[in-house]
């Protein structure tokens, strides 16, 4: 049976095109993401970059290297979803040794399991993005929740007309 892919990266792109992004990168935290990412710098006109990632067990990860120069420049961490956040806060700790200026967090599903919301505020990132695809456990100052309801309303319709759902996320 044909499946079509859905994301979010439009939603995401829109939440961040209106602001000088002019010494923005965005980054993946791995390299499996990187094609994503790189989708998603297009759509800002940005360069990427990615983290080199080793998973020890289910709850460790080591980002070995950052590949693409993040220094001195506002980072847009972009990954598919965040649950305890173990990959993210590694990244952030790369992200800080290479010399980033700043960082903002963006992710299709926020699940945010054990209080990561909040332990992922706590830190210097100055913004977390996330889509409603999930419940969102809590709200925060410095989360932003973009709703999928359109993009998934226009894909049913499409799907309902036999008309193409994959051009509904073409840049």
């Amino acid at each position: 049976m044909p499946v079509d892919h859905l994301h979010a990266l439009r939603e995401l792109a829109v939440h961040f095109r209106d602001r000088d992004l002019s010494r923005s990168i965005v980054v993946s935290p791995d390299l499996g993401y990187a094609k994503s990412a790189a989708a998603f710098a297009r759509r800002l006109g940005l360069p990427v970059a990615a983290g080199a990632k080793e998973r020890i067990s289910d709850t460790e990860v080591r980002i070995t290297a950052i590949i693409g120069d993040v220094a001195g420049r506002d980072v847009i961490v972009l990954d598919d979803e965040i649950s305890r956040g173990t990959t993210v806060f590694e990244l952030l700790d790369r992200l800080r040794e290479y010399g980033a200026r700043s960082v903002a967090v963006a992710c299709t599903h926020g699940l945010f399991a054990d209080n990561a919301l909040e332990k992922l505020a706590a830190t210097d990132v100055t913004e977390i993005v996330c889509t409603n695809s999930a419940p969102i456990p809590d709200e925060h100052p410095k989360l932003s929740v973009l709703s999928v309801a359109p993009a998934l309303a226009e894909a049913i319709n499409r799907i309902h007309n036999g008309e193409s759902v994959s051009s509904l996320f073409d840049h």
